[in-house]
């Protein structure tokens, strides 16, 4: 089979031209979870403020499904935040729900699952549901996103057992060594729109750049700007 342009390039360039090649398909290295709400008359204002809270307003998000990388890294948020910048386009796994019903209980979560051996990956699900709270909604998406990961590696697994024990179960035998969730729930308010997000969201390390091209590009910058909320709630704690 005669080599293509890049598979010549990546023989030429040696390893530097396979870092560069992996880059070019975009697999993520390291990722962080964030959470927000947001509360506006309008809907989409509602969605902008949830994207506010949750620290990546700033960013063009786009929306992926739903693998975790071999050895991706998880992060901090805040050590994540200070990777990106504004308008950077960002690749995320996001779950929002949003109702303008008084007293409506939404809730959106991204559940985790990661296994013991690096080298393969992982499950990252997406759930959004109305009527359930932090913990119910969590707790699914993390069973979610741990029981696909069990069909992959051929684990036992039984539907009508509880997820915690299935947890304990998974975590005792040394295949599933992770499984988490971050989940944000709201009430509807009155006369308003309530959106609510949750999202794993991807880091890819420049490879193709030297230390020095690399600490050029990055020259006084601090980060992700976060703009203040356009209709923000008092005294919410954050978490």
């Amino acid at each position: 089979m005669p080599r293509t342009t890049a598979s010549r390039e990546a023989a030429e360039t040696g390893d530097a031209g396979n870092r560069s090649r992996f880059m070019l398909q975009l697999v993520p290295t390291r990722a962080f979870f964030t959470k927000g709400v947001g509360i506006h008359k309008d809907y989409l204002a509602s969605f902008e403020d949830a994207l506010r809270d949750a620290g990546i307003a700033a960013l063009n998000v786009v929306t992926i499904s739903s693998i975790m990388p071999p050895g991706c890294k998880i992060v901090p948020k805040k050590a994540g935040l200070k990777e990106l910048h504004d308008g950077q386009v960002a690749f995320c796994v996001m779950s929002r729900q949003a109702t303008n019903e008084y007293r409506r209980m939404i809730a959106a979560s991204v559940g985790v699952s990661i296994p013991s051996d690096h080298t393969k990956f992982g499950y990252l699900s997406e759930y959004h549901a109305y009527g359930v709270n932090d913990q119910q909604a969590g707790d699914y998406a993390e069973d979610l996103a741990a029981s696909m990961l069990a069909t992959t590696m051929g684990l036992k697994f039984d539907p009508s057992q509880a997820w915690n024990e299935r947890k304990q179960e998974w975590k005792l035998g040394g295949e599933i060594v992770t499984t988490r969730n971050v989940t944000q729930s709201a009430e509807g308010p009155k006369d308003m729109w309530a959106t609510v997000i949750a999202a794993c969201v991807f880091i890819f390390d420049n490879w193709q750049l030297d230390p020095a091209q690399l600490a050029a590009m990055n020259a006084g910058h601090q980060g992700l700007r976060t703009p203040e909320r356009a209709n923000p709630t008092p005294n919410r704690k954050k978490k």
